[in-house]
């Protein structure tokens, strides 16, 4: 009888992780708060794509659309660095995100200082306005 019950608490157990690693990843309320302190521009812009090709693009691509060569085995899969949905999220919910990770994506808080962290949120946005220009 313990062993039956040892078994439905694990079942539980991995069921409730599944349906956590596939729910939407929305940052806390308190992280559109947080304000780039990094000006949008060339320089952060190259910074930013170097931290990318670094860390990020193996899973979200080249070209961040989430197709990068690891995305096929992850489950969520990476986010589209492109769409709509991550370019209408504040700066500051995407440096949540960057910061505490979720499931595979690791945090990167202990990885890479705070200003680069803010320099790969200002490439995320300009992989959003490459998108925006290549479908005109």
């Amino acid at each position: 009888m313990k062993y039956l019950l040892l078994l439905f608490f694990v079942g539980i157990l991995f069921s409730s992780y599944s349906h956590i690693q596939t729910t939407e990843w929305i940052a806390p309320a308190w992280a559109d708060t947080l304000k780039n302190p990094v000006a949008y521009n060339d320089d952060a812009i190259a910074k930013g794509k170097k931290i990318y090709n670094q860390a990020c693009w193996s899973c979200h691509g080249q070209d961040g659309k989430g197709t990068g060569p690891a995305a096929a085995a992850l489950n969520p899969k990476p986010a589209d660095h492109t769409s709509s949905k991550v370019q209408q999220e504040s700066d500051g919910a995407i440096y949540w995100k960057l910061t505490y990770g979720r499931g595979k994506m690791q945090p990167y808080q202990k990885v890479f200082e705070s200003k680069l962290r803010w320099d790969l949120v200002n490439y995320i946005r300009f992989l959003g306005k490459q998108q925006s220009v290549s479908e005109k």
